[in-house]
């Protein structure tokens, strides 16, 4: 796999997510709240994350076992979407203790244990990181 126009969008916009969205979570934290912040950086966050979901979908890999080129990595594409109409649902009925679980599970699962697959050797990221690190050695 090469990096191609998809790809590039996509990393840049998990990457920015994963940088992004302790903010969003952290505004909302503790005895001072900061709704603003929270606001604006929880946007920027959603709107990383649907970015990243829909290239996602045009992101095919053959090399892995698949189905026409979608692996299973490809399955947090709708839950993903469905985490966010979750999280904005309930914050639409007043429910925000559901937002909030919805918002933290989907940066924990998207983000980060998404992210940290692929770290992995076999993927295209892991290569870049592991290839380029191990090379220094």
């Amino acid at each position: 796999m090469q990096l191609t126009h998809t790809i590039a969008i996509h990393m840049s916009a998990a990457i920015l997510a994963v940088a992004i969205g302790p903010v969003a979570l952290w505004a909302r934290r503790g005895t001072t709240q900061r709704p603003r912040v929270h606001r604006a950086f929880g946007y920027a966050w959603v709107t990383l994350m649907l970015v990243a979901a829909v290239s996602a979908i045009f992101i095919r890999d053959y090399r892995l076992p698949n189905i026409e080129g979608f692996t299973p990595i490809h399955l947090l594409i709708p839950v993903t979407l469905g985490t966010l109409f979750t999280a904005f649902w309930f914050l639409l009925r007043g429910n925000i203790n559901g937002h909030r679980k919805s918002m933290q599970r989907l940066y924990i699962g998207a983000c980060l244990v998404a992210g940290a697959f692929t770290l992995l050797p076999g993927r295209y990221l892991g290569q870049l990181v592991w290839g380029q690190w191990l090379g220094l050695l």
